[in-house]
């Protein structure tokens, strides 16, 4: 199957597409748009063409409309919202709609990637989620009491049932192959998950279980040569902040 496929009654050689191609995939002939080897599949000739002339056989087309610049967004309260949003420990007990984790998942799906490889996999903990979490209490009750290199973080810290997971509706694993990809995969995630009144808490002990304990890396059945890069805990939040939390100084130089 072609990754792109031209309609040339409806392409009007304008060369957009041409000039945008970041693998120089495109090219001119006799005033149409012809494709070669190289193509990323990255989109941006279906997204850049004027006559809708592009069309990507296998992708889902359907919700592809007419695109929402950020600047219909007012960037002041956009900074003040993100300087606002914290980490949420405290859930209530609320499950999170399927409309809104389908959300979150659309906004995950359309993060940036490396090269357009699209190599971000997630995982929902429903059945296992509950056996899962008891592995990984007991193997870090076990550390903390053998002096595991978390041992001084934690040692103001009971270690509970629901210490990983806070007893929050909805656990989201996100894998890859490359941990930049996911992890902007995930800031995504969470900006649409706060605009949607959800908090959420990166847990990043979790993701250390699955390092420490092949075991419970298994049951996440992930993708093969995927790795968890962060486990994004959703829900309700039952916690209130009244003000934004300070920062330390901007580190910059100019070189």
């Amino acid at each position: 199957m072609n990754k792109i496929v031209i309609d040339n009654s409806l392409c009007v050689g304008c060369g957009k597409c041409v000039k945008d191609c970041v693998a120089f995939a495109l090219y001119l002939e006799k005033g149409k748009v012809k494709a070669r080897e190289g193509c990323i599949e990255c989109g941006h000739c279906f997204a850049v063409c004027p006559t809708g002339a592009v069309d990507m056989p296998g992708y889902d087309t359907e919700g592809c409309g007419e695109t929402v610049s950020m600047t219909e967004i007012d960037s002041a309260v956009l900074l003040q919202a993100m300087k606002s949003r914290r980490t949420v420990r405290q859930f209530k007990n609320i499950p999170v709609e399927q409309e809104k984790i389908d959300m979150i998942l659309e906004a995950g799906r359309y993060a940036p990637t490396g090269g357009n490889s699209q190599n971000v996999a997630f995982t929902i903990l429903t059945d296992s989620r509950a056996e899962t979490e008891r592995e990984c209490v007991k193997l870090f009750r076990a550390g903390v009491n053998i002096g595991s290199k978390f041992s001084k973080q934690l040692e103001n810290t009971e270690i509970t049932d629901s210490f990983f997971f806070k007893d929050a509706p909805l656990v989201i694993v996100v894998s890859g192959h490359d941990s930049v990809n996911a992890a902007l995969t995930s800031a995504y995630m969470e900006l649409e998950a706060n605009s949607l009144g959800l908090g959420v808490l990166y847990s990043g002990f979790f993701c250390a279980c699955t390092k420490l304990n092949p075991l419970i890396n298994a049951k996440l059945k992930l993708p093969k040569g995927h790795k968890a890069v962060t486990c994004m805990i959703f829900g309700y939040p039952d916690v209130e902040y009244k003000r934004i939390a300070p920062r330390k100084p901007v580190k910059l130089k100019e070189v």
